[in-house]
C-alpha cells in the first residue's frame, strides 16, 4: 500500500517496529533505518543501483533482517513544491516495490536533505572521499528522521 499522506501511512503501521528510509538516486539508493521504538534514524548503507529486481531484493532482505514495518521514500519535489521527472521515477519505483511487499510505503519531502547531510559531514570534518561514500545513506537518515519527527508529533497531538 502506497500513500502520500503521512497520517494515512501512520494508520497502516503497527504500534512498534522499525522503519526504513530511502534516498533514491539514479545511481545509488541511500538506506537508513530506525530502532523498534522509532525514536532515531540511523544511516545504514548505500546500494549501487543495478536492475530493479536486484535492488528490490536487497532492500527487502534488509527489511526482513531488521523486522521493518514500513518504508519511507524521499520524494524529490522541486523547490516550488511541484513534481518533476524525478518524482515520477520515485513513484514508479514505489509502485514496483509495492508489488513485491505488503509493507506500507509512504513519501516524505526530501528537499534539501542532501544539502543538510553534506553540511553535517563538512562540520564533522569528513574527507571528500568519505563524504562521497556516505552522503546517500546520511541523506536517507535525514529524510527518515523528518518523517519520524512528524509521526511522533502526531502521536503527541492525539
Amino acid at each position: 500500500m502506497i500513500t502520500d499522506d503521512i497520517a494515512d501511512f501512520a494508520g497502516r503501521l503497527p504500534s512498534f517496529g522499525a522503519l526504513m528510509g530511502l534516498d533514491l538516486g539514479t545511481e545509488t539508493i541511500g538506506v537508513a533505518v530506525t530502532d523498534g521504538m522509532r525514536s532515531v534514524a540511523t544511516p545504514l548503507e548505500t546500494i549501487r543501483r543495478k536492475k530493479f529486481g536486484i535492488d528490490a531484493d536487497r532492500l527487502l532482505a534488509i527489511a526482513g533482517d531488521r523486522a521493518i514495518t514500513g518504508i519511507i521514500l524521499g520524494l524529490p519535489l522541486n523547490m516550488d513544491g511541484s513534481e518533476g521527472p524525478r518524482c515520477q521515477s520515485t513513484r514508479a519505483f514505489a509502485q514496483n516495490l509495492s508489488g513485491r511487499t505488503d509493507l506500507p510505503i509512504g513519501f516524505w519531502d526530501e528537499r534539501l536533505s542532501t544539502v543538510a547531510a553534506e553540511r553535517a559531514l563538512l562540520e564533522a570534518d569528513t574527507s571528500r572521499k568519505r563524504r562521497s561514500e556516505v552522503i546517500d545513506h546520511v541523506a536517507a537518515s535525514y529524510i527518515l528522521q523528518g518523517a519520524l519527527d512528524r509521526l511522533s508529533h502526531m502521536e503527541r497531538s492525539q
